[in-house]
């Protein structure tokens, strides 16, 4: 008997099979909303007005902002947008329904979501591969990708899909090396490059080795990225109240976690 939906199901298996899905954002409006607030929480960093075509603007900031200046201007840019109250709500609804059918509906999102801003050429926005498992992080998390512009070729992140993940894990010791250099050699013949555009949301697993490489397109890439766990599965190092916080409490759970068992005299 098989007790999910076939859209669902159909989610479910391509996750499995390939360690990501790519689907249009489940809400345009919230997508819409973010962006925009993207823009203009740029645009007050900056001392400019706020632009008229927020993706244009995005994709040269390079235009803009120094490379030297690049991450005191991200930070001021990711602590207004998780000033907002309504941020990580919005972010949520661009994948809803994806993340109950990959971890189920009770949910603990990362309570402070991050921002990647990768100009052309710039070497300092590098992200070596790595697995966030490696670090402590629990297998049981997924990350929800969010590209504010069109992410293709360097402009876009790479993964290692299960199979070939599964090998070189089973080989790391042989094929590791001393650096992270070393390994992504060792891989990156066997890497998927992921092309997810504006107005798409990608969904995979952190736990298979993923990067990028120096952004040699003419655009900057502006993505985000949280992290998302079912409530009751394990945490690793990044705990509730600390790391993550649940949101999706369903009553049958919250009437669990307080229950007592009545006083025998």
């Amino acid at each position: 008997m098989i007790f999910t939906s076939d859209e669902d199901l159909a989610i479910a298996n391509e996750y499995s099979n390939h360690g990501y899905i790519i689907r249009p954002n489940a809400d345009k409006e919230a997508f819409n909303w973010i962006q925009k607030s993207a823009a203009n929480v740029a645009a007050v960093a900056l001392n400019i007005e706020p632009p008229t075509d927020n993706e244009k603007f995005l994709n040269e900031i390079h235009n803009l902002v120094e490379p030297s200046k690049l991450n005191d201007f991200r930070l001021k840019v990711i602590q207004g947008l998780n000033a907002l109250p309504e941020f990580r709500l919005m972010y949520f609804r661009l994948a809803k329904p994806y993340l109950e059918a990959i971890v189920g509906n009770e949910l603990a999102m990362q309570q402070r979501i991050n921002l990647s801003i990768q100009m052309p050429n710039d070497t300092s926005s590098l992200l070596p591969v790595h697995a966030d498992t490696w670090s402590g992080d629990s297998p049981f998390e997924v990350v929800v990708w969010l590209p504010l512009v069109n992410c293709f070729g360097t402009k876009a992140m790479y993964l290692l899909p299960p199979t070939e993940s599964a090998k070189f894990s089973d080989e790391f010791s042989k094929r590791g090396g001393s650096s992270s250099e070393s390994i992504f050699d060792s891989i990156k013949t066997e890497v998927k490059w992921l092309e997810v555009k504006s107005g798409q949301v990608l969904v995979f697993d952190q736990s298979l080795p993923h990067g990028n490489r120096l952004n040699e397109e003419t655009e900057t890439r502006w993505s985000m990225n949280c992290r998302f766990k079912g409530v009751f599965t394990p945490y690793g190092d990044k705990k509730p109240g600390e790391f993550f916080e649940p949101i999706t409490l369903r009553p049958a759970s919250r009437r669990g976690m307080s229950y007592v068992l009545p006083k025998i005299s």
